[in-house]
């Protein structure tokens, strides 16, 4: 069984980053019989930085698993001793645009942008409504992502991949 380490970056990681990163450990097994481990950062997270309460929210009211789950600095990953990943994905366009770390092995990467759902203004109940529709955003780019076949998922296929998700799905 092969297992594929996933890498989702934003800004700060307390939002989008952490909802894929639950989510998609969550999901675990794909059809193929790929294990898949994600992890989450950001490029510059605030000093005592958080997971967004809200984000905390939608993913426990989902069933998904919390723990864990914390806020740090993309510097992390770019150590020796980090997890080497296989596919590294932006979740936000300012983390897009920067000049990331240089990763270990030469991953594949992908943007798949999404809106900030912190950054919707109205009532909690919109709030939590943006935050539900991010998560679901995710899901079904994620799930197209563990459904593929192994031969897809092969580190000479996988950049092709990963960037055809992210004009394939919304």
């Amino acid at each position: 069984m092969t297992t594929l380490n996933v890498l989702f970056l934003c800004t700060h990681n307390s939002a989008r980053s952490i909802l894929a990163e639950a989510l998609l450990n969550h999901m675990g097994h794909g059809a193929s019989g790929t294990t898949f481990k994600a992890f989450s950062a950001g490029s510059s997270p605030r000093e005592n930085q958080q997971p967004n309460p809200l984000g905390l929210q939608v993913l426990q009211s989902a069933g998904i698993n919390t723990e864990g789950l914390r806020s740090k600095n993309w510097d992390e990953f770019a150590k020796p001793d980090a997890p080497h990943m296989d596919l590294v994905i932006t979740v936000c366009d300012n983390a897009a645009g920067e000049v990331c770390p240089y990763w270990p092995g030469q991953p594949a990467t992908a943007h798949w942008g999404y809106a900030d759902p912190s950054a919707v203004e109205g009532t909690d109940a919109d709030r939590l409504e943006a935050f539900k529709q991010t998560l679901h955003m995710i899901h079904r780019r994620l799930q197209i992502l563990v459904d593929l076949p192994a031969n897809k998922l092969q580190k000479t296929m996988l950049q092709h991949t990963a960037h055809q998700l992210s004009q394939d799905a919304p």
